[in-house]
């Protein structure tokens, strides 16, 4: 896990090392339904309303708490958080980015984060770095890269 800033931006970023080749993890990232059962942190389930992965393509995704208590205030309602982006750069089998803004009325989630999947072969598999540039201030480092770390869990058990 790093938190750093880059050109003043803040950059939050996680990595895992998952038993599978890119190819798989790849498919994975791009698979609507593989997306909405591995992504959500936990404690979370996912709806997308659009997904269309290639540059460009439209990212609409609703998380929402399981439960009606939780620790973390949702960023769009009390237990939601909306997203709506788009596609920048799809390399097979390396890397794909995407942008995306928070739907929601507090401007401490203002603005545009970019998110960077990143597939690099090891010998134990594939090493997947998560990397998030222009994390908006209302998003608490320590939730995100737990809700990271663990998006990273699940795709590890969807994938190997």
């Amino acid at each position: 896990m790093t938190n750093t800033l880059e050109q003043g931006k803040r950059v939050d970023s996680v990595s895992r090392v998952i038993a599978a080749p890119p190819a798989r993890l790849y498919q994975a990232l791009l698979d609507p339904e593989a997306v909405t059962k591995w992504l959500p942190p936990e404690g979370m389930t996912a709806r997308l309303r659009a997904f269309e992965p290639r540059p460009g393509g439209a990212y609409r995704l609703t998380l929402t708490y399981d439960e009606a208590h939780h620790d973390v205030v949702g960023k769009s309602s009390a237990h939601e958080d909306a997203v709506e982006g788009v596609f920048v750069e799809l390399v097979p089998d390396q890397r794909v980015v995407q942008r995306f803004e928070f739907d929601s009325g507090d401007p401490s989630f203002a603005g545009r984060m970019t998110m960077t999947w990143t597939l690099t072969p090891v010998a134990a598999g594939t090493e997947v770095s998560i990397h998030c540039v222009d994390v908006p201030e209302g998003i608490r480092q320590e939730d995100h890269v737990a809700g990271m770390s663990s998006t990273l869990e699940n795709l590890a058990a969807f994938v190997e």
